[in-house]
């Protein structure tokens, strides 16, 4: 018999899992609260349901706890980088931000990534499967688990295009929020994208109340191709117009994220750009010094260039910010860690 993967069910579908297996619909929520709010890593610490209906979620319910293989923690900054192992043996990366306002987790959507990003080390073993809801939900629960303290604010920009894992990412942002989960804002929670176009839109009419964050990275079509795949699909004027309907139906302003690789897409005549493409729409830009990989040749842009840069958009009145450097010192760019655990595993 398959089992039945329990976190990834909303209460209303355990509810009715209850209900199949001879039990009273209130057991339900008993359940949630024990798997989404107090955190349990098994059944048997569940108190209040006897042993009997213990013994029944065994027999019919799988329960996803996620395996801490290993913990970097920045000298630098306290950003911690940990490395997940799922029951099928991969392994994923997360990673913890500790700011004044609060506790922030950066998730992976999925093992591996086949947007083929030339910047990114995710992309370069493609694409393995993607994540459940119940293991991007682990990975938060792990770490909260692990700290002993709530996390308030989640970034899906780790290992993977959540876009690319629609469905799952949806369910993973109902329950992330739900008020008898964890019940994060959900102005709390930013999704990446690196631009499909069709999902975009269909996220826009799920009215969620989230950040939608675009990896832009270039401002002509040409250019984009070369750093991103993607770009051979969808134009930058489509972007565009998924950008403005996301607002449109949201009222969420987007962030464009836009990596400035030395030599490559940090030239004032890019910054121009920037600004047509960034002044029609309500957006923030976040500049993002690329963290060099040792498989590609790219490297970050020199400091007055990134200064440069962020003035041309500040004199055009672009929200602007440079992202704050964390845990360069760990591995500190998606997939890395998850890559040098792969090579050592091969070795």
């Amino acid at each position: 018999m398959n089992l039945i993967d329990i976190k990834s069910l909303t209460c209303s579908e355990l509810e009715r899992e209850m209900e199949k297996i001879g039990e009273k619909k209130f057991r339900a929520k008993q359940l949630y609260e024990w798997l989404h709010v107090k955190l349990a890593k098994d059944f048997s610490e569940m108190t209040n349901l006897s042993k009997a209906l213990q013994e029944k979620c065994r027999e019919h319910f799988e329960l996803t706890v996620l395996s801490k293989v290993t913990m970097q923690e920045s000298k630098i900054d306290g950003t911690r980088k940990y490395l997940f192992g799922l029951s099928d043996g991969n392994v994923v990366e997360s990673v913890l931000m500790r700011y004044k306002h609060g506790n922030s987790v950066c998730i992976s959507s999925q093992v591996g990534c086949r947007m083929g990003c030339r910047f990114c080390a995710s992309t370069l073993d493609g694409l393995v499967r993607n994540l459940t809801p119940a293991e991007m939900l682990e990975q938060i629960y792990g770490i909260t688990r692990d700290i002993g303290e709530r996390v308030s604010n989640i970034v899906v920009m780790g290992t993977g295009e959540p876009m690319d894992n629609y469905d799952n990412l949806v369910k993973f942002v109902r329950m992330i929020t739900d008020e008898k989960g964890l019940n994060i804002s959900q102005r709390n929670i930013t999704v990446s994208t690196c631009g499909i176009v069709p999902n975009m839109k269909k996220l826009a009419d799920e009215k969620f109340q989230i950040t939608l964050a675009l990896s832009l990275h270039a401002v002509t079509d040409e250019k984009r191709k070369e750093l991103m795949p993607i770009a051979n699909k969808y134009s930058i004027s489509e972007l565009m117009e998924a950008c403005r309907y996301y607002f449109e139906q949201t009222g969420r302003r987007i962030t464009f994220e836009y990596s400035l690789v030395g030599g490559v897409n940090d030239t004032q005549a890019d910054a121009e750009g920037l600004v047509k493409l960034a002044r029609p729409l309500n957006c923030h830009v976040n500049l993002i010094p690329v963290n060099p990989i040792k498989e590609r040749d790219y490297v970050e842009s020199e400091k007055q260039c990134i200064q440069a840069f962020q003035n041309k958009l500040e004199k055009n009145r672009i929200n602007v910010t440079i992202r704050r450097e964390m845990g360069r010192d760990i591995d500190g760019a998606c997939g890395q860690l998850r890559r040098r655990h792969i090579e050592g595993a091969e070795r």
